[in-house]
């Protein structure tokens, strides 16, 4: 990877809301509302970073079937202050 940085994730689908619970670990918990289908829960935690990141180019890179991911932050070389705060 020359471009970005890569974030472990811990995801939960199904949730009653998205949002960033915290570390878990080496990674980070994410909740999603969205089901476990279809690439559904994928595509919210792509959302839900991008939001709190202000990052558009995210991917998930690792782990597209199952819980424990690994996601591509693009242009994003380190976290600011602000950025990190959401995240915990």
């Amino acid at each position: 990877m020359t471009d970005g940085i890569e974030i472990k994730l811990k995801v939960v689908p199904g949730a009653s809301r998205s949002q960033i619970v915290g570390p878990l670990g080496d990674r980070l918990k994410v909740k999603v509302a969205a089901p476990p289908e279809d690439g559904k829960a994928n595509r919210a935690v792509v959302e839900l970073l991008a939001e709190v990141l202000g990052i558009k180019e995210i991917e998930i890179v690792a782990g597209h079937g199952h819980p424990e991911k690994t996601a591509r932050v693009r242009g994003l070389r380190t976290l600011s202050e602000a950025q990190l705060a959401h995240l915990k």
